[in-house]
């Protein structure tokens, strides 16, 4: 399947900037079933400083937002050529050895109810094969956390997300990482981009999982829709957690509030 991506994220502020530095995740790669034929990015009211491959191999660029502006515009878009692996990643490669994704982040270190959770699936679904213990998990967060937009933010642990039983996409993914761990199996954050069967406008993009098996390596789970991920998703970021996987993260010094405003299309 070809999908075409654009991506848009603006940034406002209401007064003129002193400094800022933006970091930026949002160039996929080739590989792992799928193909960027094309991709470009576009800066108005910044400038990019250095581009470079993290420890996690993702590609990324640092960009200075221009002293003085007010509005800083970045388009990242292009084509990508997916097929369908069933979400079988396969082999671990890259820089971060497969022991750094068991070990708790920030963002995933289990509390009582993470514990709870993870005793729970692993007594109904212990003698099972590791697959079918990580769908059984996956349904399981699903069924004790909805969907809810708003409720939760960037900065909102999996332990947090779990006992509210509400949040997002990036909080389901949070939440099965920890419970993984615990479970004992490598797990890490995938950032990238979902096409969606009722609609080509999002407001912001996608956010699921990887758990590795003995069997396969690395398998994806996406918890907010209930299956593995198929033809429609782009992975572009992948790390331990949300922090290390981010679109966009980044700093600002001086006074005054920022405005945030994410327009993405994602179709065939």
């Amino acid at each position: 399947m070809r999908l075409s991506i654009r991506h848009v994220t603006t940034y406002t502020y209401d007064q003129p900037v002193h400094y800022a530095l933006q970091q930026l995740r949002l160039i996929p790669r080739s590989g792992h079933g799928q193909t960027v034929l094309d991709w470009r990015s576009t800066i108005t009211g910044g400038t990019k400083q250095v581009s470079f491959d993290d420890q996690f191999v993702n590609h990324t660029e640092l960009v200075r937002v221009d002293p003085g502006a007010t509005r800083i515009e970045i388009v990242s878009e292009g084509t990508v050529e997916v097929e369908d692996r069933h979400g079988i990643i396969g082999t671990h490669k890259g820089f971060a050895p497969l022991w750094l994704f068991e070990a708790p982040t920030q963002m995933t270190t289990p509390g009582p109810a993470l514990r709870a959770l993870a005793r729970q699936v692993k007594a109904e679904h212990g003698e099972e094969d590791t697959l079918a213990q990580l769908h059984a998990l996956s349904a399981q967060i699903l069924s004790q956390v909805r969907y809810e937009p708003g409720r939760t933010d960037s900065d909102t642990p999996a332990e947090t997300a779990l006992v509210a039983g509400h949040g997002v996409c990036q909080d389901h993914a949070q939440i099965m990482i920890a419970a993984a761990r615990l479970l004992g199996h490598p797990a890490r954050y995938i950032s990238g981009y979902l096409m969606m069967n009722d609609r080509v406008d999002q407001d912001a993009s996608h956010a699921w999982c990887e758990v590795w098996t003995e069997t396969l390596g690395w398998v994806g789970f996406d918890v907010s829709n209930g299956i593995s991920p198929d033809a429609r998703y782009v992975r572009v970021a992948t790390g331990r957690c949300y922090r290390d996987a981010a679109p966009i993260m980044g700093i600002r010094q001086g006074p005054g509030d920022e405005h945030l405003q994410v327009s993405l299309q994602v179709q065939q």
